[in-house]
């Protein structure tokens, strides 16, 4: 095998473990919602994992480009409905998820992103609040209320269309978006851009001193990191639910969710995401099940021993074990 082909062997089993929830859910009754869930705890993970974990920086606004991801989709379909653009205005949608994500990720990580670990965290906590309650009081985009746009779908695409794309497209794309956020967090961590932000993650004045232009790679994932979770949100909240309303959007425990999914899988790897999503999401949903109300309460401290017992999370643990076996080239 060439050593361009092994590059890509990291790859396998992760999207073997999303060809396997496709299967699942398309096989098995009453699955396609468990499974859906699943792929969304793992494309966020991925999403935040592309910053989070290569660069050790925490971002507490992250799910402020989920919602604006939301927003994208919603003013796409509310407002342009009346154009004969067909799908077109699903695709404008994306569009505008990205570019409202990016821009955001633009104004707030060229100022924070000069900012140490530490205080960027502080200066990124207030962002997700911040823009919330900008939307509210200034009243745009549906302001308190806002925006649902349901009937516009109907109107655009049809009935039966209109609930195909809400729902086994809308998951469809995240599974898709989980993939294209592997393959771009492969081709960091083997290109220079991993080489640079590993070396900042471990010591970032050290790296300043070889010559590293460290506000330059901070943020480029943060960008990229950005655009993903853009997308994520204009899917998985946008054209799923086909309303957007700012609470909801802005809910700061996804943010959370991410971080303990990262760690729970390994942080800066290719596979710990999709680990620590699978592991979430079940263990969220089982517990739930089992135990509603006090959900919260068990999961707590059963992430607080996982994250103690591997400090670098499953995968990481798990890259250990397997050196020097025929699955070390698999597991990154």
């Amino acid at each position: 095998m060439t050593r361009g082909a092994t590059k890509y062997l990291p790859l396998l089993p992760v999207y073997l473990i999303y060809l396997v929830l496709f299967l699942v859910a398309e096989g098995m009754p009453g699955m396609w919602q468990l499974m859906a869930m699943l792929v969304f705890y793992c494309a966020v993970g991925q999403a935040f994992n592309i910053f989070l974990g290569m660069t050790g920086y925490v971002n507490f606004g992250y799910v402020a480009f989920l919602a604006l991801g939301t927003y994208g989709m919603a003013l796409s379909i509310y407002h342009f409905h009346q154009l004969p653009l067909g799908v077109g205005i699903v695709l404008l949608g994306l569009l505008l998820a990205v570019v409202m994500a990016v821009l955001l990720a633009l104004m707030v990580g060229a100022v924070a992103l000069r900012l140490g670990g530490a205080y960027f965290a502080i200066a990124t906590i207030g962002v997700n609040e911040g823009f919330r309650y900008l939307i509210e009081g200034t009243k745009i985009w549906g302001g308190s209320e806002g925006i649902i746009f349901s009937k516009q779908l109907l109107d655009t695409f049809g009935r039966e269309v209109a609930n195909k794309l809400s729902t086994f497209w809308a998951d469809v794309s995240v599974l898709i978006i989980a993939a294209l956020a592997a393959l771009i967090t492969l081709h960091f961590i083997r290109g220079k851009t991993g080489y640079a932000l590993m070396a900042l993650r471990e010591d970032e004045e050290a790296a300043k001193v070889m010559g590293i232009n460290v506000t330059k790679y901070k943020l480029i994932a943060f960008v990229t990191s950005a655009a993903l979770a853009g997308l994520i949100g204009a899917m998985a909240w946008g054209l799923k639910l086909t309303y957007v309303f700012p609470p909801e959007a802005f809910d700061i425990s996804y943010t959370v969710e991410g971080i303990i999914i990262v760690m729970l899988g390994g942080a800066g790897t290719l596979l710990g995401p999709v680990v620590g999503g699978l592991l979430y999401g079940l263990a969220k949903y089982w517990l739930t099940v089992i135990l509603p109300g006090f959900q919260l309460l068990i999961f707590a401290p059963i992430i607080i021993v996982v994250v103690v017992a591997f400090p670098e999370g499953i995968v990481g643990m798990l890259r250990q074990r397997l050196k020097g076996t025929p699955f070390e080239p698999f597991v990154l």
